[in-house]
């Protein structure tokens, strides 16, 4: 079966995927691993100061390195999260609501998550994953 008869033309908002949660650089990380456990999350984004994506925090090594006491609990995310490339060989991958999940899927082939924003890239708007594709097509029955 093809990605495109698999999704029968979906697009992410078919997903219905909950807002996005994101953490602002300057938040500690006994707090982000707090926020992170209350919602179930394993990674979450880390924002700038003007609410645009700097990269993001893997919730499971976080919490090892604070049980492990090599990060204090006051520290800032910014100092333990995976910073996204940015470089012009390497573009972002544009990820909207009216994306095809065939997109999706391709891209998720290579990333852990993707970030869903607007067309500008001003706002996550959700964060999707391989586990919400499966969802979808078993909701689906497809």
């Amino acid at each position: 079966m093809t990605a495109a008869s698999k999704y029968r033309g979906a697009v992410v908002e078919d997903l219905q995927l909950p807002p996005a949660f994101a953490l602002p650089y300057q938040e500690s990380i006994s707090r982000a691993i707090e926020l992170a456990y209350e919602r179930d999350f394993s990674h979450i984004p880390v924002l700038d100061k003007n609410r645009r994506p700097l990269g993001y925090v893997d919730v499971a090594r976080l919490k090892e390195k604070w049980e492990a006491g090599q990060a204090d609990p006051s520290s800032k995310v910014l100092q333990y999260m995976t910073k996204f490339k940015r470089t012009p060989a390497e573009p972002y991958t544009l990820v909207t609501p009216l994306s095809p999940l065939e997109d999706l899927e391709a891209f998720l082939r290579d990333n852990i998550f993707a970030l869903v924003t607007d067309n500008d890239r001003k706002f996550v708007l959700a964060v999707a994953t391989a586990a919400d594709l499966e969802t979808f097509v078993k909701r689906r029955g497809l």
